[in-house]
């Protein structure tokens, strides 16, 4: 089975011979993105992880916003917030883009229903 995924990534590979270099961009780009609200992830992170964690985000200040929060108040870095509720939540150590993602979206959904 390894053999097979091989052979298909390596058929790829001739077929689109930058696609490594536009998969390296794309999660510079969303890693900026995320760097930019405060979020620290690597590059090397799989962009389609770090496309749904900035879509994630992205809903997580629509319910603060709608909420009546204020996004530049409220930043991770912010040493007085309106309410703890409107900070995103922080990344644990080790915590996999997945298992944030989870708790963002879980945290937008509490705003939501508040």
């Amino acid at each position: 089975m390894a053999n097979e995924r091989e052979g298909s990534e390596s058929f790829d590979e001739m077929l689109d011979p930058h696609r490594e270099e536009e998969r390296e961009a794309a999660a510079m780009e969303l890693s900026g993105r995320l760097a930019q609200k405060g979020i620290d992830v690597g590059i090397d992170e799989d962009p389609a992880q770090l496309a749904d964690l900035l879509s994630a985000v992205e809903d997580f200040e629509r319910a603060v916003e709608a909420a009546g929060g204020d996004l530049f108040v409220n930043t991770l870095d912010s040493s007085e917030p309106q309410d703890m509720r409107f900070v995103l939540p922080r990344r644990r150590d080790d915590e996999p883009l997945s298992r944030y993602r989870e708790r963002i979206l879980a945290a937008a959904k509490e705003l939501a229903t508040d």
